[in-house]
């Protein structure tokens, strides 16, 4: 069986206010033609699908659009699963009509999918956490555990434990109760699957993923998933990585596009994972990395003065890239040099003055023996570059003059 592993769409996103939506449809293109070069039997999609509960309306399009590409007319399985991100009941809503196309929708952890056929083809068994399916021929088990919030951890753990019992136990420790139960359905002669949305510990943060654990209560360790997994396919953190305490079994797909400056220090990648069980015995089991394309880069750009960040401006106005500018200076940029900036390039998400110490001791000494108006009227021709008029300095200097007499 050969499965491709991927997570943390964030169907939606945007950056600093500016939509995402274009770059993420030229990801949903080269992935559908991934998934064909690859000749993939089952797609996972480990949560976060969207941004929001309430996503727009042109996102909801876009993921539709793309799972009836994937589909191929139900000859390839997909199984989505909600992240912290997604309202699980809107995610499983359409599940009648994507069950033709092979799709099976887990928005909680007590979702349980119906038995029978998916496209071409089969749910063989299921149940509450998971699903055995059968493609050509070929069988998987599959624990499903969608976003885990600590209520919903109790409602599927309420049989196994009191509530008093429950509550002297951690996150980590009811996670493990819930993957020890669910493990029993796991067989030998059955490829066997953990799909989740959870943080796991040491893993390595990007900066983008929206915290919910508070003071480490929503990490769970990594020994927490059954041994007896083939592989793990997890979402939730962005940068792709192995699971640290899985054996290397377990995985990060992390997110397709670089959702924010910190994340651009690494590539972004999809996981394609071949497995083959025979006789009870594995005699295939590899796991390979696909890396993405950037559609439009996030960049620093740092410029040593104002006039050096609008000549990089201008000489770069037609590059398609998000740009965060960074600029030394001793003064106030002024709102005309930020538009004219803006003007040369449109994709400018935040313009950063970085100060520089301006003031050597003989300029410290020199303010020391001016007047506080003299101290003004040359920072005010400094900063705008005109002379203060009568009516400012008048002003100022009355604040001033109140705030000493205070």
């Amino acid at each position: 069986m050969k499965i491709l592993h991927t997570a943390d769409w964030h169907l939606g996103k945007n950056i600093e206010g500016h939509s995402r939506m274009d770059e993420q449809q030229c990801f949903l293109n080269d992935f559908v033609e991934i998934v064909e070069k690859e000749n993939i039997d089952l797609i996972i999609l480990a949560g976060d699908v969207y941004d929001s509960y309430n996503p727009p309306a042109r996102a909801e399009q876009m993921f539709y659009e793309t799972l009836k590409r994937l589909s191929k007319n139900g000859e390839r399985m997909t199984v989505v699963i909600a992240g912290n991100h997604d309202n699980p009941q809107r995610l499983e809503a359409p599940g009648p009509l994507a069950r033709d196309h092979g799709i099976l929708m887990a928005g909680l952890p007590k979702t349980i999918i119906e038995k029978g056929a998916y496209g071409k083809h089969r749910v063989v068994d299921s149940g509450e956490g998971f699903v055995e399916i059968e493609i050509n021929g070929e069988k998987a088990v599959v624990l499903l555990l969608p976003y885990p919030s600590e209520k919903r951890l109790n409602e599927v753990l309420y049989d196994v434990a009191s509530d008093d019992e429950a509550n002297k136990k951690s996150y980590g420790d009811r996670i493990f109760s819930y993957f020890n139960q669910l493990q029993t359905h796991f067989r030998k002669d059955t490829i066997n699957l953990v799909v989740s949305h959870i943080f796991a510990m040491n893993s390595v943060e990007s900066g983008s993923e929206r915290s919910i654990q508070l003071g480490g209560t929503y990490i769970v360790d990594g020994n927490c998933f059954p041994e007896n997994t083939h592989y793990i396919a997890l979402g939730h953190i962005h940068k792709p990585q192995a699971v640290p305490g899985t054996g290397k079994r377990g995985y990060y797909a992390g997110s397709p596009l670089h959702f924010n400056r910190r994340e651009i220090a690494y590539g972004k990648k999809c996981m394609v994972v071949e497995l083959e069980v025979e006789n009870e015995i594995t005699i295939k089991n590899e796991i390979r990395e696909i890396n993405l394309k950037v559609y439009k880069p996030i960049e620093v750009w740092q410029c040593q003065s104002i006039e050096a960040a609008i000549k990089k401006c201008c000489e770069n106005g037609e590059r398609s890239c998000w740009v965060y500018l960074e600029i030394e200076t001793d003064r106030y940029i002024r709102e005309d040099e930020i538009k004219k900036m803006k003007e040369y390039k449109a994709d400018i998400l935040e313009v950063i003055p970085k100060l520089t110490t301006i003031f050597t001791e003989a300029r410290l000494e020199k303010l020391t023996d001016q007047s506080f108006g003299d101290v003004f009227k040359e920072f005010y021709r400094r900063e705008r570059g005109a002379e203060a008029d009568e009516e400012v300095l008048d002003l100022v200097l009355s604040l001033f003059e109140e705030e000493e007499n205070r």
